[in-house]
């Protein structure tokens, strides 16, 4: 089953790990660490970033890291700039608007 990125971030543990490897790269047992909760339930989020392409493994040795992805996260900013356009444009209308009526009310 293909997985969806914006289902796969809306969890806030898959957004807790995505934030923790855009530092920089570390192991499972590593991401573990910071979550209450099971080195295996981290092993579930980690495949399902991994499923959407949001982060990736790099063998080490014997040990995997996991980084994330960049060019999968621009197209997540990309599909999110539209909206942020429109909300930008709607601030800038506000405060024009509230210009005005602090002058008329000068």
């Amino acid at each position: 089953m293909r997985r969806d990125v914006f289902q796969a971030i809306a969890d806030p543990t898959r957004r807790g790990i995505i934030a923790l490897i855009a530092l920089q790269a570390m192991t499972p047992n590593a991401i573990a660490e910071h979550f209450d909760t099971t080195r295996q339930a981290v092993s579930k989020h980690l495949r399902i970033l991994t499923e959407c392409e949001l982060i990736r493994q790099e063998h080490k040795g014997r040990e995997i890291y996991y980084q994330l992805e960049i060019d999968k996260m621009k197209e997540i900013d990309s599909w999110l700039d539209q909206f942020r356009k429109i909300w930008e444009t709607r601030f800038n209308q506000l405060d024009d608007l509230l210009s005005t009526i602090k002058k008329q009310k000068s």
